[in-house]
């Protein structure tokens, strides 16, 4: 078994992945029975269907039909989760005749490499490659990655031309030094210039990074990116271990990480993003963990601590829940303990969930399993504090995890059983967009009246017209045979 690059290996490049990419932070699973099935499933319909249409496979997996022949093979394999129609393989009007209004997307999770950077580090995109090459994957020696697949121009083509995204945030990764992180503040902030001066509109949102490991070094970092950068919040990795000796710290730790959250009330940035859940190799799992976001944010009641990838742990600690029917295994872990304290303090209202990630690898992986942790997202913390975010472009696209989201219902056994709502319309433009905006202080209806205009429309507009297609290709990571 060996690591390949998705892009690599999927000739057809499928509109949905039938197996779990890694968002370069954890490793990624083997395919499953059922992902399998679904992949031979899809190739079989879209196989039938080019053919009446009288068009390649490939041309038409990039089409609409495409996309719906996707979740009618996910359909077939776990069961109706996804609200989709077979006239949808042959009429391209058939997906805008149920979903006749694009809400307001807000994907408040995404990345991109800075070029022309080339990241020399055991944890990011050439490791994979050589740890592939030293687990025996000859395909993998001496190549390189596709870098350019990683830049700005590609993000944007990716994001706001291939996608239905509104608005988006981009976030990095912290390091030890500027040439070894794949994206650093300043150049987090030049992408927010590019495209907001691109667009003649404000499209998108930047992370400023914090690490309170690092004691003082940290809140000078800190003062300078507030003062020549002006980033509308912070990113934080509590498990990344950047100071010496550390093995990273806590969100609850009132000497290392109180004096940043002060500072950081003290200018106005209310948005503190943590990453939680999906440990990175090599850290250590209890600073990955929840268990510090409770008393952090009773602390800190002024502050909105939004928590990424909503701390889920991975999927394979999920499924004794999955396989149990979730009968007598209720939990998932880490989503089900921030769950519980959220329960236990009716007044913890400043803690979101993202969907980073977690979301698509879910949803490919088994459809129950994502309908039932967000059944607990929004039962337990509301529909107001669940938040769109994809991950991406390691995904490539967001385009396939918005038709998921859009097509994808609680089943009515767990509404019954677990007192789930539905996911209806409106819990849908809420989590789509609705809450990030109101977090991040977006006005909506200003916002959607100014797109419109915006030369990011025009420009999708004049990419569309002229017969331009997705790509379908994720640049993430797989285990490969």
């Amino acid at each position: 078994m060996t690591w390949k690059q998705k892009c690599d290996v999927d000739e057809l490049l499928l509109p949905v992945p039938t197996q779990i990419v890694s968002n370069e932070e954890f490793d990624p699973p083997d395919q499953t029975h059922e992902q399998r099935m679904v992949e031979n499933r899809l190739e079989e319909i879209a196989g039938s269907a080019s053919k009446k249409l009288g068009i390649g496979r490939r041309e038409f997996l990039a089409s609409t039909g495409g996309m719906a022949a996707a979740f009618l093979a996910m359909n077939s394999v776990f069961g109706k989760f996804f609200e989709v129609s077979a006239s949808e393989l042959f009429e391209p009007q058939a997906a805008g005749e149920r979903w006749p209004k694009t809400p307001f997307i807000f994907d408040i999770h995404t990345h991109h490499v800075a070029a022309p950077k080339i990241i020399r580090t055991p944890l990011l995109i050439p490791g994979y490659r050589q740890a592939g090459a030293a687990w025996g994957n000859k395909e993998l020696v001496g190549r390189e990655h596709k870098w350019q697949d990683l830049y700005l121009a590609n993000y944007i083509k990716e994001m706001f031309l291939d996608s239905d995204t509104s608005m988006a945030v981009i976030t990095g990764l912290p390091a030890k030094t500027d040439d070894q992180n794949v994206l650093t503040p300043n150049e987090m902030i030049e992408t927010r210039a590019e495209i907001n001066g691109l667009a003649k509109s404000k499209r998108l949102i930047a992370h400023g990074l914090f690490s309170p490991d690092l004691g003082k070094a940290n809140l000078e970092e800190m003062h300078r990116q507030a003062e020549q950068l002006k980033p509308e919040a912070w990113k934080g990795y509590p498990g990344q271990p950047l100071a010496d000796g550390s093995v990273g710290w806590w969100m609850d730790d009132e000497k290392v990480a109180y004096p940043f959250y002060e500072y950081s009330r003290k200018i106005g940035i209310k948005n503190i993003c943590v990453h939680k859940g999906l440990p990175l190799p090599g850290w250590e799992l209890d600073h990955s963990s929840p268990r510090d976001v409770e008393k952090a944010a009773k602390d800190f009641p002024n502050l909105n601590f939004l928590i990424y990838h909503a701390g889920f742990k991975g999927v394979r600690d999920a499924m004794p829940a999955v396989q149990d029917d979730f009968k007598t295994v209720t939990d998932i872990p880490w989503i089900s303990d921030l769950c519980a304290m959220r329960k236990r303090n009716p007044r913890m209202t400043n803690v979101y969930m993202d969907l980073g990630t977690t979301f698509g690898m879910t949803v490919i992986t088994q459809p129950k399993l994502c309908a039932y942790m967000l059944g607990l997202m929004i039962r337990d913390f509301g529909e107001d504090h669940v938040l769109w975010g994809t991950d991406s472009i390691w995904w490539g696209s967001p385009q396939w995890q918005i038709e998921a989201f859009r097509r994808l219902q609680m089943p009515e056994d767990f509404q019954k059983r677990f007192g789930f709502k539905p996911l209806t319309d409106r819990v849908k433009e809420k989590i789509f967009g609705l809450n990030s905006a109101r977090v991040y202080g977006i006005d909506v209806k200003a916002k959607m009246n100014a797109i419109p205009g915006d030369y990011m429309t025009k420009l999708k507009e004049k990419y569309r017209a002229e017969g331009a297609r997705p790509s379908n290709t994720q640049y993430g990571w797989i285990r490969a045979l």
